[in-house]
């Protein structure tokens, strides 16, 4: 699995448990649904930036978005 699964599942995984949707999301963090859509279906490699602003608006480090669970 490469990094970009990772954060897809990872993104998904913890905007879920936030009970956040991606239009939620996106007005939180400043980027378009569309574009996270795409992050969470792994058809894109998010830059460093967005998975800043991902992280601040989720309310965790970026580390959780790239970090293999067990």
């Amino acid at each position: 699995m490469d990094l970009k699964e990772v954060m897809a599942i990872n993104l998904r995984r913890i905007r879920h448990g936030k009970h956040l949707t991606q239009e939620e999301l996106a007005d939180l963090s400043g980027l378009s649904a569309r574009y996270i859509g795409k992050i969470e279906r792994a058809d894109t490699s998010a830059s460093v930036t967005v998975l800043g602003q991902l992280a601040d608006a989720l309310g965790v480090e970026p580390a959780a978005l790239v970090t293999k669970s067990g």
